[in-house]
């Protein structure tokens, strides 16, 4: 095969496959900010444990570590959103005349 018509074929199987690329992409996002606002909502689990605490027992749970946690999680995947997407890649021109 040619060069040209191997570029060709290139250009078409990765227009074919970009929507379904960026279908995933999207879809990862989706589920990352639906666990983003499952931590939101522990957060508030957390408060209402510690209210709830004995502070007189001999050994306490330190909800400020789990709390720090929780939000290096969020952190976390709220950056993974926040990523820009990668740019699709450019492609040659056609030529469009294949005549001599």
């Amino acid at each position: 095969m040619s060069r040209h018509l191997l570029r060709i074929i290139g250009l078409i199987l990765g227009l074919a496959m970009t929507p379904a690329l960026y279908a995933d992409t999207d879809a990862e996002r989706e589920a990352l900010a639906r666990i983003v606002h499952e931590l939101h909502a522990i957060e508030s689990l957390i408060t209402k444990a510690q209210t709830e605490a004995d502070n007189d027992a001999r050994v306490r749970f330190q909800y400020d570590w789990l709390r720090d946690d929780v939000n290096l999680m969020i952190n976390g995947i709220q950056a993974q959103i926040d990523a820009p997407r990668a740019q699709p890649r450019s492609f040659p021109p056609l030529r469009g005349d294949y005549r001599r």
